[in-house]
């Protein structure tokens, strides 16, 4: 589900297809507008069997947070993010960059630029530290029981 304002959401969505492909899992676009749409959205999704909803790490998506959160719930979705706060709130699982890590390097491009470095000459970085969040007791109240070899690899198990 995504607002296809967002042009990163587009690369999002067209990243996960490719991914699935080959697990063959099929993804489909829900394209929302605003919050009044969401509704709608998921409950199309609850007439499908063996379904969840993916959400890209967008503005639109953090600004509904508690909204998309509270549908989920009572639509009884399984959701997945890309932030350890929206499993925190009630998500199933997330998997995305961890921010400390990314706020940390963010600091040190700051400083460099305090001390006079041109931000043009400073390269791109990309994430290099990434965590997996489950919400067991989400899991627990959507009936689903995540595989041990899930729960071993996770950064950090919410009971």
């Amino acid at each position: 589900m995504f607002n296809p304002a967002s042009s990163f959401a587009e690369q999002f969505f067209r990243a996960a297809g490719a991914a699935a492909q080959p697990l063959a899992i099929e993804v489909v676009a829900a394209r929302i507008h605003d919050a009044a749409e969401m509704d709608a959205a998921m409950r199309a999704l609850t007439r499908e069997s063996g379904v969840g909803l993916m959400l890209p790490p967008d503005g639109f998506t953090q600004a509904y947070s508690r909204e998309i959160l509270d549908l989920t719930r009572r639509h009884h979705l399984p959701v997945m993010a890309q932030t350890k706060p929206f499993v925190v709130q009630g998500g199933l699982i997330s998997y995305g960059r961890e921010n400390l890590d990314t706020y940390g390097r963010a600091a040190s491009y700051v400083d460099r630029i305090l001390r006079g470095e041109k931000p043009a000459d400073l390269p791109v970085q990309n994430p290099v530290k990434f965590e997996l969040v489950i919400n067991l007791k989400t899991a627990r109240g959507l009936g689903l029981e995540i595989p041990p070899s899930l729960l071993a690899r996770a950064d950090e198990v919410i009971e």
